[in-house]
């Protein structure tokens, strides 16, 4: 079956790790606090200060209460929607000051800018928040790149390292689950699309996984869709 849709990973995959691990990462860690001091009464900051309440069963009143919590999650690299809804908040700040701009992969611009010319519907399907995705796109070192995706998905489509969280976003998608390609430099999370009957593609980018069960490439450029 020809490929209609590409559903891509974001760290490691079109943009180094580095740059969420060294820069976003402690930017926010940096920020928690100020930011909800600053923004403690908000909606969209209060919803999801008492959402991390609920998930971690903490009494969390005051910025210093939640911030506390907010930053060993960071620590803990914990995938938590409220901490991904935060962060994305106070990202959009640091993107929108200009104080850093997201680094790409030239040879995942070239592929991502050339698929969407050949008229493949891309999306993103990271656990980073899609308001994080969005600012990731839209502030890049390669401009805005925005307008090449049709959609986005986060971890309320379900975790990465589940196939029902695939199942999911192929029946959003709209096409059959042979038609679309999954990328990632992560076996697990491509073991996981492949079980929901996607075709895959692992990225390593460092040439370091010498074996694996997935098509194996080291840039953008060796992906041939219409090949596979």
């Amino acid at each position: 079956m020809t490929i209609e849709a590409i559903l891509t990973d974001i760290e490691g995959t079109v943009g180094s790790i580095r740059f969420v691990k060294e820069v976003l990462f402690p930017y926010a860690d940096q920020q928690m606090e100020t930011f909800l001091t600053r923004h403690w009464n908000d909606p969209a900051v209060a919803s999801a200060v008492a959402d991390a309440a609920g998930d971690s069963g903490e009494i969390l009143d005051d910025p210093a209460s939640a911030a506390a919590l907010l930053r060993r999650w960071i620590a803990e690299d914990r995938k938590a929607t409220p901490l991904k809804t935060l962060q994305g908040l106070i990202w959009r700040a640091g993107y929108e000051n200009g104080d850093y701009r997201a680094h790409v992969y030239p040879d995942a611009v070239e592929g991502l800018r050339r698929w969407h010319r050949d008229g493949l519907a891309l999306y993103v399907y990271s656990s980073g928040s899609i308001a994080a995705q969005k600012l990731f796109f839209g502030h890049s070192e390669a401009g805005d790149l925005t307008p090449l995706f049709n959609g986005y998905f986060d971890t309320t489509s379900g975790g990465k390292k589940e196939a029902d969280s695939y199942r999911a976003i192929q029946a959003e998608i709209g096409v059959a689950p042979q038609a679309i390609l999954f990328l990632s430099d992560v076996e697990a999370e491509l073991d996981a699309a492949r079980a929901a009957g996607l075709h895959t593609v692992l990225l390593d980018r460092d040439d370091a996984i010498a074996d694996s069960d997935h098509r194996r490439v080291t840039t953008f450029d060796d992906i041939a869709p219409g090949a596979l």
